[in-house]
């Protein structure tokens, strides 16, 4: 089982995410530096971590979204990699259309940083097998522009087809129908705003983000 986190500049969630992977499987990830122009075709799964990639500049996510790497993690997205992105990992995936919709300013316009407890609306994917009958988990979450929009059309769809997979319990940012995580039509690529790959460690705030990680791997 091999892994990759994508690092662009000013990730800084890209060493948890690696630290999360490492614990899981074993095995230390791959970090992919986001001016290289192909992911290696032995690895298994990709992260694209938190942070501020290219300061927000222009939209969160827009500049990361063309980066070389990413032209090569859309192709391989497409033909089937499983690919997950937390927080400003989400907005890329956004931005490049493997995920629909776009995250906007929160609604109160401030950055919000705290703990926060969802409700896992789908557990039947590979992201969530593994929470079987837990119907709650608390993830941090940390963003100013987390404001999940998409037209009702869209969250219709995504409602109606199961790729709602977590919503905010008490929204903290005004996201459409509380939505705090989706996934594509064909269930590999993934994104959320909060971070389950800083909910990895008992003494750093909790552990329900590792049943995420092995959800994942176990399903590859």
């Amino acid at each position: 089982m091999k892994t990759a986190v994508i690092v662009f500049p000013a990730s800084n969630c890209d060493r948890d995410a690696a630290m999360a992977l490492e614990k899981v499987t074993g095995r230390k990830a791959e970090m992919i530096w986001h001016r290289e122009t192909e992911i290696p075709a032995d690895i298994d799964f990709v992260v694209l971590p938190g942070g501020f990639s290219y300061g927000d500049y222009l939209r969160c996510g827009a500049i990361a979204s063309r980066s070389p790497i990413v032209r090569d993690l859309i192709d391989k997205a497409e033909k089937g990699l499983p690919v997950a992105g937390f927080c400003n990992g989400f907005q890329i995936l956004a931005e490049t259309g493997l995920l629909p919709g776009a995250l906007m300013r929160n609604k109160g316009l401030k950055f919000v940083c705290r703990n926060q407890k969802l409700t896992i609306t789908n557990k039947n994917t590979r992201f969530t097998r593994r929470y079987k009958d837990v119907e709650s988990v608390t993830f941090p979450i940390a963003h100013h522009d987390g404001n999940y929009f998409a037209s009702d059309e869209v969250i219709r769809r995504l409602e109606k087809d199961g790729r709602v997979l977590f919503k905010y319990d008490g929204n903290p940012n005004g996201s459409k129908s509380d939505i705090a995580g989706i996934c594509n039509e064909k269930g590999n690529v993934f994104g959320m705003m909060p971070h389950p790959e800083r909910a990895i460690d008992a003494q750093h705030g909790g552990t329900d983000g590792l049943e995420f990680f092995k959800s994942i791997i176990e399903s590859i």
